[in-house]
């Protein structure tokens, strides 16, 4: 791919997209929903990001109206306490514009971006009723990953600290018994992936939400994603329609409204900072790779900021294997994350990367969503990824609350329309950095001998694990 895209070429590439979204939307317009949860295709999402144009943050008015402080919440002091001793100083805009309405028992939507604070938005208020009145089983949250599971059962342990909080995470890949052992323990809140939580529901003796009284279903527009839509719907059935309930999500698309009209009651409505967007402290880049020499840009982006907390997405399980290794030969501390790993070692990469033991992360759009990494200096999108939106969570780990950030993605001849379809969705040209050609070149064979060493390994391992079997 050469450095300028000319006039005439990128005329053709917008008509391209342009014929394909017609038919996308013709021929989606041709079939009919057959299940109120259908999973969302990216196609659907993106012909209805202008839906997600109105915002709803608050009037100057309303913003007046806004409490300042979680004491103005009226708060039990068990909460209030553990909410001091986490460093909260003040309710975020999610939090202030839903615990009003979420504490006088309504059903509330949220749309948020992840990192706004909306784990606790909705924890504090299930709290608060169940200091009143501590029943077991009495929350359960869905939620779509396994990682995002236990961070919030992590937030409902800080924040309940103070009252005798019991609570469990059900999850996929972990001893059915150990979690059935846990169920009969009666905790109060049940964090959940849909899957799991039905298997216990059907198999689980003693084990029952027929009493529950607040489900809160958080990142919704994954969940329908991952085509959790049929397991949601039989979950709904089986709780008591006479409930609380939360739903939280990063986008608001026809999906998500029918989800909310299929199991929410006259909610509140609350939004902040709901366009499709990225944030004003992010600086997005790009650099135009050539042919053969990804991992010898990549390697001189690390080579650029040793020592800093670095993200790394691609597009495979392969790709993160592979790249973790070949940094781990080049000396650079790099772990991988994604999906063929066992739930333990999944947990464990995330833990290392947090605590600062490892701070290069190599992973899948798994971690792309809802994990609580609260501090990425940068993100390299080493693979650009297929979905725009997924382009918008991937760089959402860095420029966190208030703090400045970077992404750089490394773009090939073949990741053109993908960048197009990028760049109209955020609404801006991502500027391209080059880097000096002479420290390319000088790279290039020493990263190029790293890469087939860590290929090598790779197909031995898979090799020794044949023949073991």
């Amino acid at each position: 791919m050469s450095g300028k895209v000319s006039k005439a070429q990128r005329k053709i590439n917008n008509k391209y997209i342009n014929d394909l979204k017609k038919k996308l939307a013709a021929s989606n317009k041709n079939k009919e929903e057959r299940h109120v949860l259908k999973p969302q295709t990216d196609d659907e999402s993106e012909d209805e990001l202008k839906k997600e144009e109105t915002s709803t943050d608050p009037t100057e008015e309303e913003e007046a109206n806004l409490k300042k402080s979680f004491k103005d919440f009226g708060l039990k002091d068990d909460i209030l306490e553990s909410i001091e001793s986490l460093n909260y100083d003040k309710p975020t805009p999610i939090q202030a514009q839903s615990l009003g309405p979420a504490l006088e028992g309504r059903d509330i939507i949220g749309i948020a971006q992840t990192g706004s604070g909306k784990t606790a938005a909705f924890a504090i208020p299930i709290l608060q009723a169940l200091w009143e009145a501590q029943t077991p089983y009495f929350a359960c949250v869905l939620a779509p990953t396994r990682e995002l599971a236990y961070q919030i059962r992590e937030t409902f342990d800080a924040l309940g600290s103070n009252m005798g909080l019991r609570c469990c995470t059900i999850v996929g890949g972990m001893d059915m018994m150990e979690q059935a052992r846990e169920l009969m323990r009666k905790p109060h809140v049940v964090v959940a992936t849909p899957g799991r939580l039905m298997d216990h529901l059907e198999n689980t003796k003693g084990f029952s939400l027929r009493a529950l009284k607040f489900l809160v279903m958080d990142e919704a527009d994954r969940l329908l994603e991952l085509e959790f839509g049929p397991v949601l719907d039989k979950i709904l059935q089986i709780i008591p329609r006479k409930r609380t309930t939360y739903l939280f999500s990063a986008t608001l698309t026809s999906k998500i409204d029918k989800l909310q009209r299929a199991s929410l009651n006259n909610p509140v409505k609350v939004a902040v900072n709901n366009k499709y967007s990225t944030v004003e402290t992010l600086i997005q880049t790009l650099m135009v790779v050539p042919d053969g020499f990804k991992n010898t840009y990549l390697v001189h982006i690390l080579n650029e900021h040793v020592g800093k907390s670095i993200i790394i997405f691609t597009r495979t399980c392969a790709h993160a294997q592979n790249i973790s290794l070949l940094g781990r030969i080049l000396g650079f501390s790099a772990i991988p994350l994604h999906g063929q790993l066992t739930q333990a070692q999944r947990l464990g990469a995330l833990n290392k990367f947090k605590s600062g033991d490892k701070n290069i992360l190599v992973a899948t759009d798994v971690a792309a969503r809802g994990l609580d990494i609260p501090s990425v200096d940068l993100v390299i999108n080493y693979d650009i990824p297929t979905d725009s939106k997924a382009y918008i969570h991937r760089v959402g780990r860095t420029a966190r609350a208030g703090r400045s950030g970077k992404s750089i993605s490394l773009v090939t001849q073949y990741d053109l329309e993908l960048i197009l379809r990028i760049e109209k969705v955020i609404n801006m040209k991502l500027p391209k950095e080059t880097p000096p050609k002479n420290e390319i070149l000088a790279l290039h064979d020493s990263v190029d001998r790293a890469s087939a060493e860590a290929i090598r390994q790779v197909k031995q391992f898979h090799s020794n694990r044949k023949t073991r079997r």
